[in-house]
């Protein structure tokens, strides 16, 4: 950008076939502003310095507009813009040009040779949603489940056959910290402040880092004001859940600053899938409380600083009465505190850079006890704390080339009472990643990334893209990546005992020294000493290969289809595995790793746009998650995957055969999903309703063959269906909406973290000028 001072302005309206477009999302980049059309289709910008500006224009219905507009201290000649009716399905190219970004970072996802999944504000709106995994939970190859080994406070988000621990989750650019049991509870996240949610499923460690072995969800808060204005929000309804929301907005300083700051409550009593067996709650009753917020200054006219943080607190207590006057208390208190700063500065046309500095810390402190006598059945407190420091770098080249690099640091430091000779985790990285169009059909993108930790040493892993446009309605795509996750903390020093499932888990670097002393105090019955010599000191880091292949036809402007085929190889997958028994027929756990699995299938999408203003989406993915290395035992018929199926249903037996083996735990090969959106303007009426189906899947095993077979124990297939209605009132000032999930109350005690029906009811009211 060009000197200059701030008075220039761009004005315009939007309209299609001669009617007014209101409610449409602008944007204006670099600046980070966005805004909405009025009811005359009118918008404005003002408060601009002079320079070169893109400006963006989306609706539903409506394919998005894109304009280059250059200020040269003086208002721009009013636009009349014209939108081309069409859709765009949430799954976007995998190396199609966006100028969406985030302010605080230059890595988007559009550099990732995986595909991407792009959900934004308007649709978290229409859906209704209240928490991350609401929102997660309805799309395309995702599922929020409880681990069947973590119990019900474990709670994690599946994509594409990985577990939750595979799945990195970023706010900003910024990963996030704190798990149970490896996984991470989205619900701790609120919808409130959300612009946008970037899914990248699949190995995308080239770009975001190790944990990214089988994808990532990077949340984008909001950023960007034009005028000040507020809005207050609450709902109430079953299980006595309120859901309440303040948030702010408003430039400052002459328009060279921007504020944005969100406050959320919500409370449930939980709920219980079990009645026939427990008395009390099988998912906790809880308390959330979050605040985040954002601040971006206008250092000169090449030169931002921006602030942002967030600090959540959740506090549940769960009873469970097993009868005979057993009852138990769960308590559960977590804390995440989010903090980052960070320096844009823009040295031409071309040149960028960011500096950015970020400190997480998590605290959870979790004890469980009999509530007649008060004795502790177990007590853990695990704080985890990351600082972060990165430098990037952007060049573009619009005509043919975009290149991002970076490189930083960061330590990790975790304490828990559970955790024995932990250290620090300190990590380097350093990457470059890019676009490329060496001619009109055909589109490039590849990354490289060095990781080193000093637990591990360093690895590099690259990615590749390819998008060829074979004609104006037909693009096929294909992309290769890879990814390496370390082991933990907890699986290499954790040492935990759940009285209530009566097991122990020992860390894979502690294994042997702590197993002689359960031996010298008489707590061992017997130790498996080939597993023993197997496992101990020798966990390997995982590895990931990806693959994917793909079309997208689009056959006219209200029709749209895609198709992707992928194939995840992981080698040296980690899986608990009995290593001894201690008395009381107690179970020694510890870790070791699995030669190889794979995760392969395909997925399929579709959008159409039946009527004016209405939206219909349909996408299913079919999944084959399989652990190899149990196939080749069977196949060699090796201990302990030699022992003969038995059918209860006729009492025969008969030896296992390699297509025996089902699957990996908790992966159902049939998911699909439609969803339906309405938009009556002149009526002020938003409405959707969403169906989602989850075919059957293992739970455990019943046999004792020790691998998933047809006779095992699933969760059987099911469907969800939820709606939403929302009427504005009084010029857009006031909303009111009606939500209601699981509309025919599916539960089954298999699911803990499966409510029945949920009915909502709520106001927002939203404080601002008119025009």
């Amino acid at each position: 950008m060009t000197q200059g001072q701030n008075n220039s302005s761009i004005k315009g309206s939007i309209h299609h076939s001669g009617n007014a477009v209101p409610q449409a999302l602008i944007e204006l980049h670099p600046s980070g502003k966005t805004t909405a059309s009025d009811q005359n289709g009118f918008f404005s910008f003002s408060g601009l310095s002079s320079g070169s500006y893109t400006l963006k224009i989306s609706n539903m219905g409506f394919k998005d507009y894109i304009q280059q507009i250059s200020l040269n201290g003086q208002a721009s000649e009013r636009l009349h813009i014209n939108m081309e009716a069409g859709i765009d399905l949430e799954e976007v190219n995998v190396t199609g040009p966006s100028v969406k970004n985030n302010p605080e970072t230059l890595v988007n996802a559009q550099y990732s040779a995986m595909p991407v999944t792009v959900i934004d504000r308007k649709t978290i709106e229409l859906m209704g949603s209240r928490r991350l995994d609401e929102i997660l939970k309805e799309q395309t190859g995702i599922a929020v489940v409880n681990n069947i080994s973590g119990g019900a406070r474990s709670v994690g988000v599946q994509m594409q056959g990985f577990g939750s621990e595979y799945i990195m989750v970023l706010i900003d650019g910024q990963p996030m910290v704190g798990r149970n049991n490896g996984n991470f509870d989205l619900s701790r996240i609120s919808v409130s402040n959300i612009e946008r949610i970037e899914i990248i499923k699949g190995a995308s460690s080239s770009l975001y880092g190790s944990e990214a072995l089988g994808g990532t969800i990077n949340i984008i808060t909001r950023h960007g004001v034009v005028d000040p204005q507020m809005q207050a929000s609450v709902n109430y309804g079953s299980l006595n859940i309120v859901d309440a929301t303040l948030e702010g907005e408003t430039p400052y300083l002459k328009n060279k600053a921007t504020a944005n700051i969100a406050a959320n409550y919500y409370r449930t009593d939980g709920y219980n899938t079990n009645s026939k067996y427990i008395q009390g709650t099988t998912s906790p009753p809880y308390d959330n409380y979050s605040l985040q917020g954002r601040t971006r200054y206008q250092v000169n006219e090449n030169s931002y600083l921006t602030l942002s943080g967030r600090y959540g607190l959740r506090r549940s207590f769960m009873q469970k009465d097993f009868g005979l006057g057993h009852i138990s208390g769960d308590n559960q208190d977590e804390q995440d505190l989010n903090l980052s700063i960070s320096f844009d500065h823009r040295f031409n046309a071309n040149l960028r850079s960011i500096t950015r500095y970020y400190l997480t810390n998590y605290t959870a402190d979790m004890s469980v006890a009999w509530q007649q006598t008060d004795n502790a059945i177990s007590q853990d407190v695990f704080r985890q704390t990351l600082n972060r420091v990165e430098q990037q770098f952007s060049y573009s080249n619009t005509n043919s080339y975009q290149l991002v690099g970076g490189i930083g640091g960061s330590i990790e430091n975790m304490n828990d009472n559970a955790l024995n000779d932990v250290n620090s985790l300190n990590t380097l990285f350093s990457y470059v990643q890019g676009e490329w169009t060496p001619f009109q059909k055909l589109k490039a993108v590849g990354g490289l990334r060095y990781d080193y930790t000093n637990n591990f040493g360093g690895r590099l892993n690259p990615s590749f893209g390819l998008q060829y446009f074979i004609t104006s309605k037909i693009t096929f795509k294909a992309g290769i990546g890879s990814g390496f996750k370390a082991p933990d903390f907890k699986t290499n020093y954790l040492v935990f005992y759940n009285s209530g499932s009566n097991y122990l888990v020992i860390g894979n670097a502690v294994l042997s020294p702590t197993l002689q002393q359960l031996q010298q105090d008489g707590q061992i019955s017997e130790i498996r000493q080939y597993v023993l010599n197997q496992a101990a000191g020798n966990l390997q880091a995982e590895k990931s290969t990806s693959y994917n292949a793909g079309a997208v036809v689009e056959p006219s402007k209200n029709f749209k289809v895609e198709g992707n085929v992928f194939y995840h190889k992981i080698s040296n997958q980690i899986n608990s595995i009995q290593v001894a028994t201690g008395t009381n027929n107690r179970i020694i756990y510890t870790y070791q790793n699995l030669p190889e699995a794979v995760n392969k299938g395909f997925e399929l999408g579709l959008k159409v746009s039946p009527l004016k203003n209405m939206e219909l989406s349909i996408g299913y993915q079919y999944l084959i998650a399989q652990d190899l290395s149990v196939k080749d035992s069977i196949r060699a018929g090796k201990w302990p995957y030699n022992q003969n199926i038995h059918d209860p249903a006729t009492g025969n037996s008969y030896k296992p055969r390699p297509k025996d083996y089902w699957g990996i735990e908790n992966r159902s090969r049939h998911m699909a999903n439609a969803a339906l959106f309405y938009r009556n303007e002149p009526w002020k009426i938003n409405a959707s309703l969403r169906i989602n189906f989850r075919g059957k899947y293992p739970f455990g095993d019943r046999n004792g063959n020790q691998f998933i077979d047809k006779y095992d124990i699933f969760v059987k297939e099911y469907w969800l269906t939820n709606a939403s209605l929302e009427k504005r009132l009084l010029k857009d000032h006031l909303s009111i909406r009606f939500t209601a999930d699981n509309i025919f109350n599916y539960t089954d005690p298999l699911m803990p973290g499966q409510p029945g029906r949920i009915l909502l009811g709520g106001l927002s009211y939203r404080f601002f000028k008119d025009k």
